[in-house]
């Protein structure tokens, strides 16, 4: 279970998947057999996008991928 806290801390959002999408960071919620997108974050560039998406996969592994949290980082 990963649990991520938004950029701008409106959303604590249940992820089952995190994508970069350019800048920005999205994260796929399911539901009832719904599907959408949440935008966790936006950063300065594609590469500090991919840069969270790396601490955030850092953070799974080191809990091995129980209950995790995660705080998107403002810039």
């Amino acid at each position: 279970m990963l649990w991520i806290l938004t950029q701008d801390k409106s959303i604590l959002f249940n992820v089952k998947q995190v994508a970069v999408n350019g800048k920005t960071i999205q994260g796929i919620a399911s539901s009832d057999g719904l599907e959408w997108n949440e935008r966790l974050g936006k950063y300065d560039s594609k590469e500090r996008a991919m840069e969270i998406l790396q601490e955030i996969f850092m953070k799974i592994e080191e809990n091995e991928g129980h209950r995790v949290t995660f705080t998107m980082p403002a810039n």
